[in-house]
């Protein structure tokens, strides 16, 4: 009996795998999508969430968030992810992944993803702010609850940056403007 239970399961297995594949294909049509890869990461972040999840449950929910947080979040996370994403200083990291292209505007670079399967699918993730700020939000919220004080400090160096770069933007424009 075990013997038809075994075969039973390949049978499922291989009719699974064969399932998944045809609609790799057809969702593919024929460029390159690492589908795997994306799934690699939905996996780990997904993972990540779950031991976010059981770390909270121990320390306890807030009741809310207060609105002055969720601005600080909000805009911590938007610098931390294009800095990760975009600045010069931190291309070691998506090296492995990416090629240069070249300077993309003040202090960002355009970078070219160069891997293929799930390293590609690693290498959008990490030159792609909007997609890092998902991961970016996450680990703030997480911090906000369990170590409020340490993840404030951390928020305000981000939002004190941006707050920088939009006047550094802004005196460059108005030495232009000067100028020409």
């Amino acid at each position: 009996m075990r013997k038809r239970s075994d075969n039973g399961n390949t049978r499922v297995a291989e009719r699974l795998s064969e399932t998944v594949r045809r609609q790799d294909a057809e969702y593919k049509a024929g460029a390159e999508r690492p589908l795997g890869g994306y799934l690699g990461l939905l996996s780990t972040y997904g993972a990540f969430v779950g031991a976010g999840a059981i770390a909270l449950r121990r320390h306890g929910l807030p009741d809310s968030l207060s609105w002055s947080d969720v601005a600080l979040i909000s805009v911590a996370t938007h610098k931390l992810s294009r800095l990760l994403a975009k600045d010069p200083v931190t291309s070691p990291f998506r090296a492995p992944f990416t090629r240069f292209q070249g300077p993309a505007g003040e202090g960002e670079l355009n970078e070219e993803v160069r891997a293929s399967g799930a390293a590609h699918a690693v290498g959008e993730l990490v030159t792609c702010p909007f997609c890092l700020g998902q991961w970016v939000a996450t680990g703030f919220i997480f911090g906000l609850v369990l170590a409020p004080r340490a993840t404030r400090l951390a928020a305000t160096v981000f939002t004190a940056l941006t707050a920088s770069d939009f006047l550094q933007l802004a005196y460059a424009g108005a030495i232009h403007g000067v100028e020409g």
